[in-house]
């Protein structure tokens, strides 16, 4: 198993924010978190980061990332692209893009990775010299799904890839996801669009109240009536 939790749970204070939450991804696998605005889903995924401390089974490849920082969590193969974008908006596309490579130091491979990404987002390519604050909340997004590509993972964090964006780019940048995932990468999504992200991921967790409250195939839970009803907005 790729990645592996079992009873992870994190507070901020006395406030709890995830209780003994069980998820697994397989390798190559799509699976999708979906939940409401403050079900834990953002917490959830800078704990698998160690971004924000937890406690719990947290495992990759058999390994608990409990002891390792941030950054080393980086170098084993995770990468995080955070809700927000979280990108330095004075530099150009090309150097929020060449951030994601930080720690690597095969530049061969780094030049490769970088076609690859314009390959998923071709108007990168275009607006290389662009100031990122200069583009579309769309364009933004994929220049931070691009930055995480650039530190070449097994596993690809997404936190509410499509908030804020218009529909055209929503649907590109999904389209984009979904190659990234048959690419070989493992995909880990948070994500409000229920609609969306059960039209593309191979299994869903539904997190409410900081707790997994149903999980299954994409197949299982488009069908469930509480899903259909609570998310999908069909009676």
């Amino acid at each position: 198993m790729l990645l592996e939790i079992d009873k992870l749970s994190v507070s901020y204070g006395k406030a709890v924010a995830l209780e003994d939450v069980s998820l697994r991804v397989a390798e190559g696998e799509f699976v999708a978190v979906l939940g409401p605005n403050g079900a834990g889903k953002s917490t959830l995924l800078k704990a698998i980061s160690r971004a924000q401390p937890a406690i719990g089974k947290l495992e990759f490849r058999g390994e608990s990332l409990h002891p390792f920082p941030a950054h080393a969590v980086v170098g084993k193969g995770i990468c995080h692209c955070p809700e927000g974008r979280r990108l330095f908006p004075e530099l150009t596309v090309l150097k929020n893009l060449m951030l994601g490579a930080y720690l690597r130091r095969d530049a061969s491979a780094i030049a490769a990775d970088l076609a690859v990404v314009y390959g998923l987002f071709p108007i990168l390519q275009e607006r290389v010299e662009q100031v990122v604050s200069t583009l579309s909340g769309g364009q933004q997004q994929m220049v931070a799904i691009g930055r995480a590509l650039m530190g070449r993972p097994s596993l690809l964090l997404l936190d509410e890839p499509s908030v804020g964006i218009a529909h055209r780019l929503k649907i590109e940048i999904f389209d984009a996801i979904k190659r990234i995932q048959k690419g070989g990468t493992a995909i880990l999504m948070a994500e409000q669009d229920a609609q969306s992200a059960l039209r593309i991921a191979d299994r869903v967790y539904v997190l409410e109240h900081g707790r997994i409250g149903r999980e299954g195939s994409s197949a299982e839970l488009g069908s469930d009536d509480y899903i259909r009803q609570a998310y999908l907005g069909v009676g």
